[in-house]
C-alpha cells in the first residue's frame, strides 16, 4: 500500500508523514515507520538537525513494544487539553462555536474535493494536515501559519511533558516559517474536573464558552479549485 500520491505541494510528503507520526501508532503504521523515514528525506524538505530528531522518534516507535507505543499515545493526545490534537479544543473549547467552525471546516475540504472518512473529525491535526499538502506551496505555508499559535501551544505543552512527538509539532513551524519555541501553558486541570458535567441551568461545561485571553480563530485559506480535482479520502495511511 503506498502512503502518498503526487499534489502540488513542495512539502507534500513531509507533511503527510508528520500527520502519520500524530497518528494513532497501530501496526499497519509502524510497519510503514522505514517508508515514511525514507520519504522525509527524500524530500529535504526540514532541516539535517530537525530529521536527526525525527529519526529518533521513529526509532523510539519501532523498537518499544507495540502496547508500551499505543498506551504512550492514548495518555499524552487523549488526556488532557494541552497536548489535544483537535485544534477548536483550543480555539472554541467546548463552546457553541465548535460546532458552525466544524461544519465551515468540512466545506473547506470539500471545495478542494476532499472528504472525511468515517469517524473522522474535520479539526483533528492530522486531518488538517492531510488537506494542507495538497495544496500549493504559498498557500500551504500561509494555512500553517495561521495555525501557528496553536502548534505552538501544543508544542510547549508535549515539550513541558519532556514528549519525543514534540519535534513533530516543532517541524511544522518550520515549514510554517515560524520558529518552534516554548510560551506559556495554563496548568492541566485533574482530569476527573476536565469531564466534569456542569450543574443544571449553570451554563456549559467547565471550559465551555469562550475567555478573555482565548487563542484567535482559524481562517482557513481556500485555494483554486479545479473542476478535474478528484475526491480524495483525509484518512491517514490511506492510498492514493
Amino acid at each position: 500500500m503506498s502512503f502518498f500520491h503526487t499534489t502540488p505541494s513542495a512539502a507534500t510528503k513531509t507533511l503527510r508523514v508528520l500527520a502519520h507520526l500524530l497518528s494513532y501508532p497501530d501496526a499497519e503504521l509502524r510497519a510503514h515507520l522505514p517508508e515514511l523515514q525514507a520519504a522525509l528525506h527524500e524530500e529535504g524538505a526540514l532541516s539535517p538537525a530537525r530529521l536527526a530528531e525525527l529519526d529518533a522518534l521513529i526509532t523510539r516507535l519501532s523498537r518499544r513494544s507495540p502496547l508500551e507505543v499505543e498506551a504512550d499515545h492514548v495518555e499524552l493526545f487523549d488526556r488532557g487539553r494541552g497536548t489535544a490534537l483537535h485544534l477548536f479544543e483550543h480555539v472554541h473549547g467546548d463552546s457553541r462555536d465548535r460546532g458552525p467552525a466544524m461544519v465551515d471546516l468540512c466545506q473547506t475540504y470539500e471545495a478542494a474535493g476532499l472528504f472525511l472518512a468515517p469517524g473522522e473529525l474535520p479539526d483533528h491535526l492530522t486531518v488538517v494536515l492531510q488537506y494542507a499538502s495538497t495544496q500549493p506551496p504559498v498557500q500551504t505555508r500561509a494555512f500553517l501559519a495561521e495555525i501557528a499559535h496553536i502548534l505552538q501551544v501544543i508544542f510547549s505543552a508535549l515539550l513541558r511533558r519532556e514528549a519525543a512527538h514534540a519535534c513533530v509539532l516543532a517541524a511544522l513551524l518550520d515549514l510554517a516559517g515560524e520558529k518552534a519555541q516554548a510560551v506559556t501553558v495554563p496548568p492541566e486541570p485533574e482530569l476527573d474536573e476536565t469531564w466534569a458535567e456542569p450543574m443544571a441551568f449553570d451554563g456549559c461545561s467547565t471550559q465551555g464558552q469562550a475567555r478573555p485571553g482565548q487563542p484567535q480563530p482559524i481562517q482557513i485559506v481556500r485555494a483554486p479549485v479545479s473542476h478535474a480535482t478528484r475526491a480524495t479520502p483525509l484518512t491517514p495511511g490511506a492510498s492514493a
